[in-house]
Protein backbone atom coordinates (compact mmCIF):
# COMPACT_ATOMS: atom_id res chain seq x y z
CA UNK A 1 0.00 0.00 0.00
CA UNK A 2 1.28 3.29 -0.81
CA UNK A 3 2.13 5.42 1.72
CA UNK A 4 -0.52 8.46 -0.07
CA UNK A 5 -3.40 6.10 1.42
CA UNK A 6 -2.18 6.35 5.03
CA UNK A 7 -4.67 8.17 7.52
CA UNK A 8 -2.69 11.04 8.30
CA UNK A 9 -1.89 10.43 12.09
CA UNK A 10 -0.96 6.82 11.06
CA UNK A 11 1.35 8.49 7.76
CA UNK A 12 2.83 10.64 11.10
CA UNK A 13 4.09 7.63 12.79
CA UNK A 14 5.29 6.20 9.91
CA UNK A 15 7.72 8.94 8.66
CA UNK A 16 8.82 8.96 12.71
CA UNK A 17 9.72 5.97 12.50
CA UNK A 18 12.09 6.40 8.95
CA UNK A 19 13.95 9.64 10.65
CA UNK A 20 17.41 9.19 12.03
CA UNK A 21 18.46 9.55 15.63
CA UNK A 22 19.23 13.06 17.13
CA UNK A 23 22.56 14.58 16.81
CA UNK A 24 21.78 16.05 20.16
CA UNK A 25 23.79 14.43 22.98
CA UNK A 26 21.78 13.14 26.31
CA UNK A 27 23.87 16.02 28.78
CA UNK A 28 22.87 18.99 26.35
CA UNK A 29 19.06 17.75 25.83
CA UNK A 30 18.92 17.82 29.75
CA UNK A 31 20.28 21.26 30.01
CA UNK A 32 17.49 22.52 27.18
CA UNK A 33 14.29 20.24 28.41
CA UNK A 34 15.26 18.30 31.74
CA UNK A 35 13.24 19.74 34.94
CA UNK A 36 13.59 18.75 38.23
CA UNK A 37 10.88 18.37 40.96
CA UNK A 38 10.68 19.83 44.00
CA UNK A 39 9.54 16.27 45.33
CA UNK A 40 12.53 14.18 44.13
CA UNK A 41 15.37 16.79 44.28
CA UNK A 42 16.95 19.26 46.55
CA UNK A 43 17.49 21.55 44.15
CA UNK A 44 13.98 21.63 41.75
CA UNK A 45 14.15 23.77 38.57
CA UNK A 46 16.18 23.20 35.09
CA UNK A 47 18.58 20.18 35.44
CA UNK A 48 22.15 21.87 34.58
CA UNK A 49 25.11 19.21 34.07
CA UNK A 50 27.44 21.85 34.92
CA UNK A 51 26.74 21.15 38.81
CA UNK A 52 28.02 17.74 38.17
CA UNK A 53 30.31 17.84 35.64
CA UNK A 54 30.86 14.38 35.38
CA UNK A 55 28.11 13.21 34.01
CA UNK A 56 28.42 14.81 31.19
CA UNK A 57 30.58 11.89 29.78
CA UNK A 58 28.55 9.33 31.13
CA UNK A 59 25.29 10.53 29.45
CA UNK A 60 26.48 11.44 26.44
CA UNK A 61 28.20 7.83 26.53
CA UNK A 62 24.18 6.75 26.11
CA UNK A 63 23.45 9.19 23.14
CA UNK A 64 22.78 7.51 19.82
CA UNK A 65 25.85 9.26 18.19
CA UNK A 66 28.32 7.42 20.73
CA UNK A 67 29.87 4.18 19.34
CA UNK A 68 29.34 2.92 22.86
CA UNK A 69 26.68 0.09 24.04
CA UNK A 70 27.27 -0.52 27.12
CA UNK A 71 27.98 2.27 30.12
CA UNK A 72 28.61 0.97 33.43
CA UNK A 73 28.62 3.87 36.13
CA UNK A 74 30.42 2.10 39.95
CA UNK A 75 29.38 4.74 42.62
CA UNK A 76 29.42 6.01 45.78
CA UNK A 77 26.35 7.84 47.39
CA UNK A 78 24.82 10.89 46.38
CA UNK A 79 26.48 12.08 43.05
CA UNK A 80 23.60 11.69 40.63
CA UNK A 81 24.14 8.53 39.06
CA UNK A 82 20.54 7.43 38.77
CA UNK A 83 19.08 10.89 38.19
CA UNK A 84 21.77 10.82 34.89
CA UNK A 85 19.87 7.72 34.11
CA UNK A 86 16.46 9.63 34.35
CA UNK A 87 18.16 12.21 32.36
CA UNK A 88 18.53 9.58 29.43
CA UNK A 89 15.07 7.51 29.80
CA UNK A 90 13.29 11.34 29.11
CA UNK A 91 15.78 11.68 26.31
CA UNK A 92 14.60 8.39 24.67
CA UNK A 93 11.09 9.49 25.30
CA UNK A 94 11.63 12.94 23.48
CA UNK A 95 14.19 12.28 21.09
CA UNK A 96 14.79 8.87 19.96
CA UNK A 97 11.74 6.54 20.88
CA UNK A 98 11.67 2.99 21.29
CA UNK A 99 11.02 -0.13 23.69
CA UNK A 100 12.91 0.57 27.29
CA UNK A 101 13.59 -1.69 30.48
CA UNK A 102 14.18 -0.43 33.38
CA UNK A 103 15.18 -3.08 36.22
CA UNK A 104 15.45 -2.28 40.05
CA UNK A 105 15.83 -4.89 42.43
CA UNK A 106 12.34 -5.96 42.96
CA UNK A 107 9.16 -4.92 41.62
CA UNK A 108 8.47 -3.56 45.08
CA UNK A 109 11.21 -1.07 44.70
CA UNK A 110 10.39 -0.92 40.82
CA UNK A 111 6.96 0.50 42.41
CA UNK A 112 8.42 3.00 44.56
CA UNK A 113 10.47 4.12 41.77
CA UNK A 114 7.88 4.60 39.54
CA UNK A 115 6.14 6.99 42.40
CA UNK A 116 8.58 9.13 43.66
CA UNK A 117 11.24 9.66 40.60
CA UNK A 118 9.58 8.68 37.04
CA UNK A 119 6.14 10.01 37.42
CA UNK A 120 7.84 13.59 38.90
CA UNK A 121 10.17 13.66 36.02
CA UNK A 122 7.30 13.38 33.02
CA UNK A 123 4.91 15.69 35.18
CA UNK A 124 7.36 18.88 35.56
CA UNK A 125 8.84 18.51 32.01
CA UNK A 126 6.69 19.77 29.41
CA UNK A 127 8.47 18.30 26.60
CA UNK A 128 7.60 14.82 28.40
CA UNK A 129 4.09 15.33 30.11
CA UNK A 130 2.43 15.85 26.26
CA UNK A 131 3.75 12.53 25.30
CA UNK A 132 3.28 10.67 27.87
CA UNK A 133 -0.95 10.80 28.73
CA UNK A 134 -2.01 11.39 32.49
CA UNK A 135 -2.63 8.16 34.14
CA UNK A 136 -6.11 9.26 35.45
CA UNK A 137 -7.39 9.52 31.52
CA UNK A 138 -8.77 6.57 30.01
CA UNK A 139 -6.84 4.00 28.11
CA UNK A 140 -3.89 6.32 28.58
CA UNK A 141 -1.29 4.07 28.71
CA UNK A 142 0.27 5.00 31.57
CA UNK A 143 0.26 2.64 34.93
CA UNK A 144 2.77 2.30 37.90
CA UNK A 145 4.65 -0.09 35.92
CA UNK A 146 4.31 0.80 32.31
CA UNK A 147 4.52 4.13 30.19
CA UNK A 148 3.59 4.50 26.64
CA UNK A 149 4.76 7.47 24.15
CA UNK A 150 4.59 7.68 20.36
CA UNK A 151 7.32 5.05 19.00
CA UNK A 152 8.10 3.70 22.41
CA UNK A 153 7.42 2.09 26.00
CA UNK A 154 8.99 1.80 29.24
CA UNK A 155 8.64 -0.72 31.40
CA UNK A 156 9.58 -1.21 35.19
CA UNK A 157 10.25 -4.41 36.80
CA UNK A 158 11.60 -5.99 39.60
CA UNK A 159 15.34 -8.41 39.20
CA UNK A 160 13.20 -11.04 41.15
CA UNK A 161 10.60 -11.23 38.51
CA UNK A 162 11.61 -13.54 35.43
CA UNK A 163 8.72 -12.29 33.96
CA UNK A 164 9.44 -9.14 33.80
CA UNK A 165 12.93 -9.62 32.71
CA UNK A 166 11.88 -11.52 29.78
CA UNK A 167 8.22 -9.61 28.76
CA UNK A 168 9.94 -7.99 25.24
CA UNK A 169 12.69 -7.24 23.23
CA UNK A 170 13.97 -4.05 23.79
CA UNK A 171 16.47 -1.88 22.35
CA UNK A 172 16.96 0.60 25.71
CA UNK A 173 18.15 -1.21 29.19
CA UNK A 174 18.75 0.42 31.96
CA UNK A 175 19.80 -1.72 35.37
CA UNK A 176 20.01 0.09 38.67
CA UNK A 177 21.73 -0.97 42.19
CA UNK A 178 22.77 -3.98 40.42
CA UNK A 179 24.31 -5.75 43.55
CA UNK A 180 21.36 -5.66 44.88
CA UNK A 181 19.65 -8.04 42.45
CA UNK A 182 19.30 -11.52 43.94
CA UNK A 183 21.40 -14.19 42.32
CA UNK A 184 18.74 -15.55 40.33
CA UNK A 185 15.45 -15.04 39.31
CA UNK A 186 12.50 -17.68 40.14
CA UNK A 187 15.08 -20.12 39.15
CA UNK A 188 15.71 -18.84 35.76
CA UNK A 189 18.95 -17.74 36.36
CA UNK A 190 21.18 -14.60 36.41
CA UNK A 191 18.67 -11.65 36.17
CA UNK A 192 21.10 -9.42 34.45
CA UNK A 193 21.77 -12.14 31.81
CA UNK A 194 18.43 -12.59 31.45
CA UNK A 195 17.64 -8.77 31.23
CA UNK A 196 20.95 -8.29 28.80
CA UNK A 197 19.22 -11.19 26.19
CA UNK A 198 16.55 -8.64 25.62
CA UNK A 199 18.68 -6.57 23.70
CA UNK A 200 20.46 -8.94 21.20
CA UNK A 201 17.61 -8.14 18.49
CA UNK A 202 18.66 -4.45 18.29
CA UNK A 203 21.75 -3.88 16.91
CA UNK A 204 22.02 -0.18 17.97
CA UNK A 205 21.26 -0.74 21.74
CA UNK A 206 22.22 1.16 24.84
CA UNK A 207 22.67 -0.31 28.32
CA UNK A 208 23.40 1.32 31.52
CA UNK A 209 24.49 -0.59 34.89
CA UNK A 210 24.94 1.72 37.97
CA UNK A 211 25.18 0.66 41.48
CA UNK A 212 27.27 1.33 44.35
CA UNK A 213 29.45 -1.89 44.87
CA UNK A 214 28.86 -4.59 47.80
CA UNK A 215 31.78 -7.03 48.54
CA UNK A 216 34.73 -7.89 46.24
CA UNK A 217 34.40 -11.00 44.89
CA UNK A 218 30.55 -10.82 44.63
CA UNK A 219 30.00 -7.37 43.65
CA UNK A 220 28.51 -7.47 40.18
CA UNK A 221 28.86 -3.83 39.22
CA UNK A 222 32.95 -4.08 39.68
CA UNK A 223 32.62 -7.63 37.97
CA UNK A 224 31.21 -5.13 34.93
CA UNK A 225 33.81 -2.26 35.64
CA UNK A 226 36.63 -4.43 35.49
CA UNK A 227 35.55 -5.99 31.69
CA UNK A 228 35.21 -2.39 30.58
CA UNK A 229 37.87 0.59 29.78
CA UNK A 230 37.92 1.72 33.39
CA UNK A 231 37.57 5.40 33.20
CA UNK A 232 38.22 7.40 36.27
CA UNK A 233 37.86 10.89 37.01
CA UNK A 234 41.11 13.30 36.94
CA UNK A 235 40.76 17.19 38.66
CA UNK A 236 43.56 19.66 38.94
CA UNK A 237 44.62 21.17 42.09
CA UNK A 238 43.85 24.66 42.68
CA UNK A 239 47.37 25.50 43.57
CA UNK A 240 49.69 23.24 40.89
CA UNK A 241 47.38 22.42 38.52
CA UNK A 242 48.71 18.89 38.52
CA UNK A 243 46.12 15.80 37.42
CA UNK A 244 45.03 13.43 40.41
CA UNK A 245 42.50 11.03 41.19
CA UNK A 246 40.39 12.02 44.96
CA UNK A 247 41.51 9.40 47.19
CA UNK A 248 40.68 9.14 50.73
CA UNK A 249 44.18 8.89 52.38
CA UNK A 250 44.61 12.33 51.22
CA UNK A 251 41.74 13.62 53.71
CA UNK A 252 43.38 15.68 56.37
CA UNK A 253 42.12 17.14 59.69
CA UNK A 254 43.53 19.07 61.95
CA UNK A 255 43.43 18.15 65.76
CA UNK A 256 40.34 15.75 65.60
CA UNK A 257 38.33 18.57 63.79
CA UNK A 258 37.19 16.23 61.26
CA UNK A 259 34.20 19.19 60.67
CA UNK A 260 36.99 20.74 58.81
CA UNK A 261 38.45 18.32 56.93
CA UNK A 262 40.27 19.28 53.88
CA UNK A 263 42.25 17.40 50.98
CA UNK A 264 46.22 17.74 50.53
CA UNK A 265 47.56 17.74 47.03
CA UNK A 266 49.14 14.82 46.17
CA UNK A 267 51.71 16.64 44.00
CA UNK A 268 52.67 19.93 46.26
CA UNK A 269 50.85 19.25 49.70
CA UNK A 270 48.82 22.34 49.46
CA UNK A 271 45.68 22.64 51.54
CA UNK A 272 42.45 22.03 49.31
CA UNK A 273 38.99 23.16 50.54
CA UNK A 274 35.47 21.97 50.34
CA UNK A 275 34.49 24.65 48.65
CA UNK A 276 37.19 24.74 45.63
CA UNK A 277 35.59 21.79 44.53
CA UNK A 278 33.17 22.90 42.05
CA UNK A 279 36.73 24.94 40.41
CA UNK A 280 38.29 21.32 40.26
CA UNK A 281 35.05 19.21 38.74
CA UNK A 282 34.81 21.53 35.95
CA UNK A 283 38.45 21.10 34.86
CA UNK A 284 38.53 17.40 35.37
CA UNK A 285 38.58 14.51 32.90
CA UNK A 286 38.48 10.94 32.25
CA UNK A 287 40.94 8.87 31.73
CA UNK A 288 40.63 4.97 30.61
CA UNK A 289 43.20 2.90 32.55
CA UNK A 290 42.23 0.49 29.55
CA UNK A 291 42.22 2.08 26.52
CA UNK A 292 41.07 0.48 23.29
CA UNK A 293 38.44 -0.65 21.04
CA UNK A 294 36.26 -1.36 23.65
CA UNK A 295 32.29 -0.37 23.39
CA UNK A 296 31.99 -1.43 26.93
CA UNK A 297 32.74 2.55 29.46
CA UNK A 298 33.25 2.06 33.10
CA UNK A 299 33.25 4.90 35.22
CA UNK A 300 33.87 4.82 39.12
CA UNK A 301 33.82 7.39 41.09
CA UNK A 302 34.27 8.20 44.66
CA UNK A 303 31.99 10.36 46.87
CA UNK A 304 35.02 12.78 47.73
CA UNK A 305 33.41 13.85 44.25
CA UNK A 306 30.29 15.00 45.22
CA UNK A 307 29.34 18.93 44.80
CA UNK A 308 29.93 21.29 47.35
CA UNK A 309 26.98 21.75 49.20
CA UNK A 310 25.86 18.07 48.83
CA UNK A 311 28.33 16.21 50.50
CA UNK A 312 31.88 17.63 52.29
CA UNK A 313 35.03 15.77 53.04
CA UNK A 314 34.10 16.79 56.04
CA UNK A 315 31.17 15.09 56.14
CA UNK A 316 32.89 11.87 54.96
CA UNK A 317 35.74 12.10 57.76
CA UNK A 318 32.54 12.46 60.59
CA UNK A 319 31.00 9.40 59.73
CA UNK A 320 34.26 7.79 59.17
CA UNK A 321 35.12 8.55 62.59
CA UNK A 322 32.05 7.01 64.03
CA UNK A 323 32.25 3.96 62.35
CA UNK A 324 35.70 2.88 61.40
CA UNK A 325 36.02 0.70 64.52
CA UNK A 326 32.63 -0.98 63.44
CA UNK A 327 33.46 -3.40 60.91
CA UNK A 328 29.70 -3.95 60.17
CA UNK A 329 29.06 0.27 59.45
CA UNK A 330 32.59 0.36 58.17
CA UNK A 331 31.72 -2.01 55.26
CA UNK A 332 28.75 0.34 54.50
CA UNK A 333 30.99 3.33 54.26
CA UNK A 334 33.54 1.72 52.53
CA UNK A 335 30.58 0.98 50.04
CA UNK A 336 29.00 4.12 49.68
CA UNK A 337 31.41 6.77 50.42
CA UNK A 338 34.57 5.42 48.44
CA UNK A 339 32.03 3.52 46.06
CA UNK A 340 35.25 0.44 46.61
CA UNK A 341 34.03 -2.95 47.17
CA UNK A 342 34.38 -4.10 50.89
CA UNK A 343 37.09 -7.42 51.24
CA UNK A 344 36.01 -9.54 54.04
CA UNK A 345 39.16 -9.75 56.72
CA UNK A 346 40.03 -13.68 57.48
CA UNK A 347 42.05 -14.39 60.37
CA UNK A 348 45.12 -16.25 58.58
CA UNK A 349 47.66 -18.76 60.26
CA UNK A 350 51.26 -17.36 60.23
CA UNK A 351 52.51 -20.29 59.16
CA UNK A 352 56.81 -19.70 59.92
CA UNK A 353 55.01 -18.50 63.61
CA UNK A 354 53.86 -22.09 64.10
CA UNK A 355 56.68 -23.74 62.95
CA UNK A 356 59.47 -22.05 65.43
CA UNK A 357 56.69 -22.58 68.22
CA UNK A 358 56.95 -26.74 67.64
CA UNK A 359 57.52 -28.72 71.10
CA UNK A 360 59.02 -32.13 70.22
CA UNK A 361 58.66 -34.96 72.59
CA UNK A 362 58.56 -38.66 72.46
CA UNK A 363 57.25 -40.95 75.29
CA UNK A 364 57.81 -38.21 78.19
CA UNK A 365 54.95 -35.91 77.83
CA UNK A 366 55.24 -32.01 78.60
CA UNK A 367 55.42 -31.54 81.91
CA UNK A 368 52.21 -29.31 81.39
CA UNK A 369 49.54 -31.68 80.65
CA UNK A 370 47.80 -32.76 83.78
CA UNK A 371 44.86 -34.44 81.82
CA UNK A 372 44.56 -36.65 78.47
CA UNK A 373 40.97 -36.77 76.35
CA UNK A 374 40.11 -38.99 73.73
CA UNK A 375 38.18 -37.99 71.16
CA UNK A 376 36.74 -40.06 68.40
CA UNK A 377 35.19 -39.20 64.83
CA UNK A 378 33.57 -41.84 63.14
CA UNK A 379 33.16 -42.11 59.46
CA UNK A 380 31.67 -45.37 57.08
CA UNK A 381 34.77 -46.68 56.68
CA UNK A 382 37.20 -45.96 59.72
CA UNK A 383 37.81 -43.78 62.76
CA UNK A 384 39.67 -41.52 63.49
CA UNK A 385 40.93 -40.87 67.48
CA UNK A 386 42.81 -38.00 68.62
CA UNK A 387 44.68 -38.22 72.01
CA UNK A 388 45.06 -34.52 73.60
CA UNK A 389 46.52 -33.35 76.36
CA UNK A 390 45.16 -30.25 78.55
CA UNK A 391 47.12 -28.09 80.75
CA UNK A 392 46.74 -24.75 82.76
CA UNK A 393 44.48 -22.21 80.91
CA UNK A 394 43.22 -24.80 78.82
CA UNK A 395 46.24 -25.22 76.69
CA UNK A 396 46.53 -28.08 74.70
CA UNK A 397 48.61 -30.49 72.97
CA UNK A 398 47.90 -32.87 70.35
CA UNK A 399 49.48 -36.21 72.46
CA UNK A 400 48.78 -38.72 69.32
CA UNK A 401 46.47 -39.27 66.29
CA UNK A 402 45.56 -43.15 64.70
CA UNK A 403 43.61 -43.97 62.31
CA UNK A 404 41.62 -47.55 62.45
CA UNK A 405 40.04 -49.41 59.22
CA UNK A 406 36.95 -51.32 59.39
CA UNK A 407 32.78 -51.03 59.18
CA UNK A 408 31.63 -49.15 62.40
CA UNK A 409 28.64 -51.42 61.80
CA UNK A 410 30.59 -54.46 63.35
CA UNK A 411 32.37 -55.55 66.42
CA UNK A 412 35.94 -55.64 64.61
CA UNK A 413 36.73 -51.72 64.60
CA UNK A 414 35.80 -51.16 68.19
CA UNK A 415 37.73 -53.84 69.31
CA UNK A 416 40.69 -52.24 67.60
CA UNK A 417 39.93 -49.25 69.66
CA UNK A 418 39.77 -51.06 72.13
CA UNK A 419 43.34 -52.46 72.13
CA UNK A 420 44.76 -49.03 71.30
CA UNK A 421 42.94 -47.89 74.95
CA UNK A 422 44.62 -50.70 76.44
CA UNK A 423 47.81 -50.43 74.86
CA UNK A 424 48.03 -46.37 76.17
CA UNK A 425 46.93 -47.53 79.38
CA UNK A 426 50.20 -49.64 80.03
CA UNK A 427 52.14 -46.98 79.21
Amino acid sequence: MGTHLLMPSYAESFYQGLKPDPLLTVSAWADQYRMLSSVASGEPGLWRTSRTPYLQEIMDCLSPSSPVERVVFMKGAQLGGTEAGLCWLGYVIHQAPGPMLLVQPTVETAKRHSKQRIDPLIEVSNVLKDLVKDPRSRDSGNTILGKEFPGGVLILTGANSAVGLRSMPVRYLFMDEIDGYPGDADGEGDPIALAIQRTVTFANRKILMVSTPTIKGFSRIEAAYQESDRRRYWVPCPTCQALQVLEWKQVRWLEEDREKAFYECVHCLAAIQDHQKGWMLERGQWIAENPGGSRVAGFHLSSLYSPHGWTSWGDIAVEHGQVYRDPPRLKVWVNTKLGETWEESAEQLDGEGLMVRREAFGLLLPPGIVILTAGVDVQDDRLEVEVVGWGRDEESWSVGYWVLYGDPSGPAVWQDLENLQLLHNSR
